[in-house]
């Protein structure tokens, strides 16, 4: 069953209609709504502003180990972060689990 797209949209028809055959509702804001992917654009912007826009790496392999390390030792033990009352995301995953499991 083929529906109708909303003008302003950017999205596939053929996606559309998988989604339709599944159904599935895809997850979309409307038009001018920019919140949607503001946790990942901000991920982003702090990975290109503290690590790749500082140095440059000879090989791809160079530069997928920095990240995976900057990623998984730095931003999610080190890094504090406003949105999680200025804690690592591990200190708050932490913190989460112990309340759960104390509950």
């Amino acid at each position: 069953m083929r529906r109708p797209l909303e003008p302003g949209l950017y999205l596939s028809g053929a996606y559309a209609d998988r989604l339709a055959d599944q159904h599935l509702r895809q997850s979309v804001g409307r038009p001018g709504t920019c919140w949607d992917n503001a946790v990942a654009e901000s991920f982003f912007a702090t990975l290109k502003t503290e690590l790749l826009h500082r140095q440059s790496w000879p090989t791809r392999q160079q530069a997928r180990t920095a990240i995976f390390e900057y990623i998984e030792a730095f931003y999610n033990r080190q890094r504090r972060h406003s949105t999680l009352g200025y804690l690592s995301p591990a200190e708050f995953e932490d913190r989460y689990h112990r309340q759960a499991t104390a509950a």
